[in-house]
């Protein structure tokens, strides 16, 4: 059946397909993982699986509180059905707590609260390596209007409100994350929507008792265990049972070209 669908996109971690009706998309999760710009890559079976099935739950509870997103549906446990959108070609980084490239570029310990909430811009492209930009940046190459960013900055700090509580409820402390925006067009209207996912992969979590790492820093920093920890955010969460068993399988690590 996949091999008769027609693929519109395939990145790091999902590819895209023509939907069913004119104006959707299907999303497929891959068991890939990758870091630092795609230096560093691996097949770790379950992945996709339990981001799909976590941003599955957060997109439906962003969709009841009234925040705009492409998420329609679960197709099955890999796949969603979206929205066709117009992706804005960039990353909005919400940050809480000093950590990965800002501890980095800041001189600060990681783990330092910060003293409120940063948003940060960065120009999605891979061959630059996603460079950080500034609201001027983005207006003057036109990457998105003045009304479009402030848009964007109000939802993403109604997503952090958000996030930020449900993850604080179940014993895990949200340090940051990385969010996409795109266009959504409805005859003549366009309004500004959430787009890609919000799982482990885009997230830095961790549990507030032991600061253990509950994402894809397990990976970044070879810390293993990286199927378990998105597995016990998905239990915490309610996504599934204590009883159901994570996909075992030890990662297939890839030669990057480099």
């Amino acid at each position: 059946m996949t091999s008769r669908r027609t693929r519109i996109y395939e990145g790091k971690a999902k590819i895209l397909y023509e939907g069913p009706e004119p104006g959707t998309v299907i999303v497929h999760f891959k068991d890939d993982a990758t870091a630092f710009n795609a230096q560093k890559k691996a097949v770790i079976e379950g992945k996709g699986v339990l981001n799909q099935r976590i941003s599955e739950y957060i997109f439906t509870r962003l969709n009841d509180l009234g925040i705009p997103t492409h998420f329609l549906r679960s197709l099955n446990v890999r796949e969603q059905l979206v929205r066709e959108v117009e992706i804005i070609p960039l990353e909005v980084v919400v940050r809480n707590v000093a950590a990965g490239s800002l501890a980095t570029r800041l001189g600060l310990e990681e783990g330092t609260a910060l003293p409120r909430s940063i948003i940060e811009f960065c120009y999605k492209n891979d061959a630059l390596g996603d460079p950080m930009v500034s609201e001027e940046h983005i207006t003057a190459f036109g990457w998105a209007a003045p009304q479009e960013i402030d848009d964007i900055m109000h939802m993403s700090i109604r997503i952090n409100d958000f996030l930020t509580g449900l993850f604080l409820g179940i014993g895990i402390k949200l340090i940051d994350f990385k969010i996409e925006f795109g266009r959504l067009y409805e005859n003549d209207m366009m309004r500004i929507v959430l787009a890609d996912e919000i799982s482990p992969d885009s997230c830095r979590l961790w549990d507030t008792k032991t600061n253990d790492k509950m994402d894809k820093d397990r990976f970044r920093r070879d810390m293993g265990g990286l199927v378990e920890a998105y597995q016990e955010v998905a239990k915490r969460l309610g996504i599934i049972s204590e009883n159901e068993k994570p996909e075992r399988a030890r990662p297939k690590l890839v030669k990057s070209d480099t």
